[in-house]
Protein backbone atom coordinates (compact mmCIF):
# COMPACT_ATOMS: atom_id res chain seq x y z
CA UNK A 1 0.00 0.00 0.00
CA UNK A 2 1.46 3.96 -0.88
CA UNK A 3 1.13 5.43 2.29
CA UNK A 4 2.18 8.41 0.32
CA UNK A 5 -0.96 8.19 -2.16
CA UNK A 6 -3.52 6.99 1.17
CA UNK A 7 -1.95 10.44 3.06
CA UNK A 8 -3.03 12.89 -0.38
CA UNK A 9 -6.10 10.47 -0.62
CA UNK A 10 -7.58 11.14 3.19
CA UNK A 11 -6.35 14.93 3.36
CA UNK A 12 -8.71 15.31 -0.55
CA UNK A 13 -11.62 13.93 0.99
CA UNK A 14 -11.48 15.71 4.05
CA UNK A 15 -11.19 18.75 2.30
CA UNK A 16 -14.18 18.50 0.20
CA UNK A 17 -16.07 17.38 3.08
CA UNK A 18 -14.76 20.97 4.48
CA UNK A 19 -13.67 19.35 7.36
CA UNK A 20 -10.75 20.36 9.25
CA UNK A 21 -8.10 18.28 10.86
CA UNK A 22 -8.87 19.33 14.25
CA UNK A 23 -12.37 18.45 13.41
CA UNK A 24 -12.05 15.30 12.03
CA UNK A 25 -10.01 14.35 14.97
CA UNK A 26 -12.76 15.60 17.49
CA UNK A 27 -15.13 13.20 15.49
CA UNK A 28 -12.44 10.27 15.80
CA UNK A 29 -11.47 10.87 19.13
CA UNK A 30 -8.12 11.45 18.59
CA UNK A 31 -5.10 13.92 18.01
CA UNK A 32 -4.72 16.12 14.80
CA UNK A 33 -1.30 14.66 15.33
CA UNK A 34 -2.49 11.57 13.86
CA UNK A 35 -4.25 13.19 10.99
CA UNK A 36 -1.76 15.05 10.40
CA UNK A 37 0.50 11.98 10.10
CA UNK A 38 -1.57 9.90 7.96
CA UNK A 39 -2.09 12.70 5.47
CA UNK A 40 1.67 13.37 5.17
CA UNK A 41 2.18 9.59 4.58
CA UNK A 42 4.15 8.61 7.66
CA UNK A 43 1.44 6.46 9.04
CA UNK A 44 -1.68 4.49 8.36
CA UNK A 45 -5.02 5.06 10.46
CA UNK A 46 -5.67 2.34 12.91
CA UNK A 47 -7.53 -0.79 11.75
CA UNK A 48 -9.88 0.26 14.86
CA UNK A 49 -11.42 3.57 13.65
CA UNK A 50 -10.69 3.02 9.97
CA UNK A 51 -14.71 2.14 9.48
CA UNK A 52 -15.43 5.24 11.59
CA UNK A 53 -13.02 7.48 9.18
CA UNK A 54 -14.27 6.10 5.97
CA UNK A 55 -17.94 6.61 7.47
CA UNK A 56 -17.14 10.11 7.98
CA UNK A 57 -15.26 10.74 4.65
CA UNK A 58 -18.12 9.45 2.52
CA UNK A 59 -15.76 6.46 1.03
CA UNK A 60 -15.42 2.63 1.67
CA UNK A 61 -12.87 0.98 3.45
CA UNK A 62 -11.48 -0.14 -0.13
CA UNK A 63 -11.01 2.96 -1.38
CA UNK A 64 -8.64 3.54 1.74
CA UNK A 65 -6.39 1.43 1.31
CA UNK A 66 -6.41 1.77 -2.50
CA UNK A 67 -5.79 5.67 -2.06
CA UNK A 68 -8.55 6.68 -4.67
CA UNK A 69 -12.17 5.83 -5.52
CA UNK A 70 -11.81 2.36 -6.97
CA UNK A 71 -14.54 1.59 -9.95
CA UNK A 72 -16.94 -1.27 -9.47
CA UNK A 73 -14.96 -2.77 -12.52
CA UNK A 74 -11.74 -3.24 -10.46
CA UNK A 75 -13.49 -3.50 -6.96
CA UNK A 76 -12.94 -7.13 -6.45
CA UNK A 77 -9.48 -7.00 -7.48
CA UNK A 78 -8.18 -4.20 -5.60
CA UNK A 79 -10.01 -5.36 -2.50
CA UNK A 80 -8.02 -8.98 -2.77
CA UNK A 81 -4.25 -6.59 -3.50
CA UNK A 82 -5.28 -4.88 0.11
CA UNK A 83 -6.19 -7.49 2.13
CA UNK A 84 -3.04 -9.62 0.85
CA UNK A 85 -0.96 -6.55 1.14
CA UNK A 86 -2.25 -5.72 4.99
CA UNK A 87 -1.82 -9.57 5.65
CA UNK A 88 2.36 -9.30 4.09
CA UNK A 89 2.61 -5.73 6.65
CA UNK A 90 1.11 -7.57 9.56
CA UNK A 91 3.57 -10.52 9.09
CA UNK A 92 6.49 -8.46 8.76
CA UNK A 93 5.69 -6.61 11.81
CA UNK A 94 5.08 -9.61 13.29
CA UNK A 95 8.62 -10.78 12.81
CA UNK A 96 9.99 -7.37 13.90
CA UNK A 97 8.28 -7.79 17.15
CA UNK A 98 9.61 -11.49 17.59
CA UNK A 99 13.34 -9.82 16.84
CA UNK A 100 12.75 -7.52 19.45
CA UNK A 101 11.92 -10.03 22.10
CA UNK A 102 15.10 -12.14 21.32
CA UNK A 103 16.73 -8.33 21.82
CA UNK A 104 15.14 -7.40 24.88
CA UNK A 105 15.66 -10.90 26.45
CA UNK A 106 19.90 -10.94 26.00
CA UNK A 107 19.77 -7.03 27.49
CA UNK A 108 17.79 -8.55 30.27
CA UNK A 109 20.01 -11.47 30.86
CA UNK A 110 23.41 -9.87 30.13
CA UNK A 111 23.37 -7.86 34.18
CA UNK A 112 22.71 -11.59 35.48
CA UNK A 113 25.86 -13.13 33.48
CA UNK A 114 28.37 -10.04 34.31
CA UNK A 115 26.65 -10.50 38.17
CA UNK A 116 27.33 -14.16 37.92
CA UNK A 117 30.89 -13.59 36.83
CA UNK A 118 32.06 -10.58 39.04
CA UNK A 119 30.90 -12.47 42.38
CA UNK A 120 33.01 -15.81 40.53
CA UNK A 121 35.99 -13.65 40.46
CA UNK A 122 36.07 -10.77 43.11
CA UNK A 123 36.14 -12.14 46.80
CA UNK A 124 33.47 -10.12 48.35
CA UNK A 125 30.96 -10.07 51.26
CA UNK A 126 28.10 -12.78 50.94
CA UNK A 127 25.20 -9.96 51.74
CA UNK A 128 27.04 -8.21 48.87
CA UNK A 129 27.63 -10.80 46.08
CA UNK A 130 23.14 -11.57 47.01
CA UNK A 131 22.96 -7.87 46.62
CA UNK A 132 24.65 -7.94 43.30
CA UNK A 133 23.02 -10.85 42.16
CA UNK A 134 19.54 -9.62 43.33
CA UNK A 135 20.19 -6.20 41.32
CA UNK A 136 20.80 -7.92 38.00
CA UNK A 137 17.85 -10.16 37.84
CA UNK A 138 15.67 -6.49 37.74
CA UNK A 139 15.92 -5.47 34.15
CA UNK A 140 15.17 -9.27 33.61
CA UNK A 141 11.85 -9.10 35.72
CA UNK A 142 10.74 -6.01 34.23
CA UNK A 143 11.69 -7.70 30.63
CA UNK A 144 9.65 -10.21 31.11
CA UNK A 145 6.14 -9.53 31.02
CA UNK A 146 6.89 -7.12 27.91
CA UNK A 147 8.29 -10.15 26.19
CA UNK A 148 5.47 -12.29 26.91
CA UNK A 149 3.32 -9.56 25.64
CA UNK A 150 4.92 -9.60 22.39
CA UNK A 151 5.56 -13.40 22.24
CA UNK A 152 0.85 -13.38 22.74
CA UNK A 153 0.31 -10.33 20.21
CA UNK A 154 3.01 -11.15 17.45
CA UNK A 155 1.58 -14.16 15.12
CA UNK A 156 -0.55 -17.17 15.93
CA UNK A 157 -0.71 -20.42 18.16
CA UNK A 158 -1.57 -23.76 16.07
CA UNK A 159 -2.54 -26.33 17.86
CA UNK A 160 -1.46 -29.39 17.26
CA UNK A 161 -4.64 -31.68 17.91
CA UNK A 162 -7.06 -29.36 15.35
CA UNK A 163 -4.42 -27.14 13.36
CA UNK A 164 -6.57 -24.38 14.44
CA UNK A 165 -4.53 -21.01 14.92
CA UNK A 166 -5.24 -18.05 17.03
CA UNK A 167 -4.22 -15.78 19.23
CA UNK A 168 -4.37 -16.72 23.10
CA UNK A 169 -4.98 -14.51 25.92
CA UNK A 170 -2.11 -12.91 27.99
CA UNK A 171 -2.84 -15.09 30.80
CA UNK A 172 -2.68 -19.01 28.35
CA UNK A 173 0.81 -17.28 27.92
CA UNK A 174 2.20 -16.04 30.94
CA UNK A 175 1.49 -19.65 32.69
CA UNK A 176 2.07 -21.78 29.93
CA UNK A 177 4.79 -24.36 30.37
CA UNK A 178 7.04 -23.78 27.19
CA UNK A 179 10.53 -24.49 25.16
CA UNK A 180 11.35 -21.88 22.80
CA UNK A 181 8.24 -20.61 21.23
CA UNK A 182 6.13 -23.69 21.76
CA UNK A 183 3.84 -23.46 24.54
CA UNK A 184 1.19 -26.42 26.18
CA UNK A 185 -1.89 -24.75 26.20
CA UNK A 186 -5.71 -25.32 25.82
CA UNK A 187 -6.94 -24.96 22.08
CA UNK A 188 -9.87 -22.66 22.02
CA UNK A 189 -11.29 -24.36 19.10
CA UNK A 190 -11.21 -28.10 20.07
CA UNK A 191 -10.69 -27.50 24.01
CA UNK A 192 -7.33 -30.16 23.72
CA UNK A 193 -4.25 -29.50 25.50
CA UNK A 194 -1.23 -29.76 23.31
CA UNK A 195 2.36 -28.07 23.01
CA UNK A 196 1.18 -25.05 20.12
CA UNK A 197 3.75 -23.12 18.33
CA UNK A 198 4.63 -20.00 17.15
CA UNK A 199 3.22 -19.27 13.10
CA UNK A 200 3.05 -15.94 11.87
CA UNK A 201 0.62 -16.90 9.04
CA UNK A 202 -3.16 -17.04 10.37
CA UNK A 203 -3.64 -19.47 7.44
CA UNK A 204 -1.66 -22.76 6.67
Amino acid sequence: MDQIKIGKFIADCRKEKKITQMQLAEKLGITDKAVSKWERGIALPDSSIMLKLCEILGITVNDLLSGEVVSMDNYNKELENNLIEMVRQKEEADKRLLSLEIVLGIIAVLPLIAAAIITGIVHMEEWKAALLIILSLLPLLIATPFAIKIEQKAGYYECKKCGHRHVPQYSSVFGAMHMGRTRYMKCPNCGKWSWQKKVLRKEK
